[in-house]
């Protein structure tokens, strides 16, 4: 049997990445007035709807979609939530 899953992928840049973007809508914030914006990341928001025997094998192609396509490891770091959304029986 296989079952849906629904997966939200967070991308963000590491800690240690400067993040440019997030810099310049610091800037823009502080130029409209919010000074006690300390830090801004920008990062990435992906859903992906997949179908899988189960939640392990599910998590274990998702890891793999973001290592190699998603996110790029050596700068970003990603993690996902993972929700059953229905269980399919194979028959018509």
């Amino acid at each position: 049997m296989q079952r849906k899953y629904l997966a939200k992928i967070f991308v963000t840049l590491r800690p240690s990445v400067l993040d440019p973007a997030g810099v310049a809508v610091q800037s823009g914030l502080k130029q409209l007035g919010y000074d006690n914006v300390d830090q801004v990341r920008i990062g990435k928001y992906v859903e992906i709807t997949l179908t899988s025997p189960d939640e392990g094998t599910a998590r274990q192609n998702l890891d793999r979609m973001c290592d190699l396509m998603l996110a790029n490891p050596v700068i970003e770091n990603y993690r996902f939530d993972l929700i059953e959304v229905e269980a399919q029986t194979g028959v018509s």
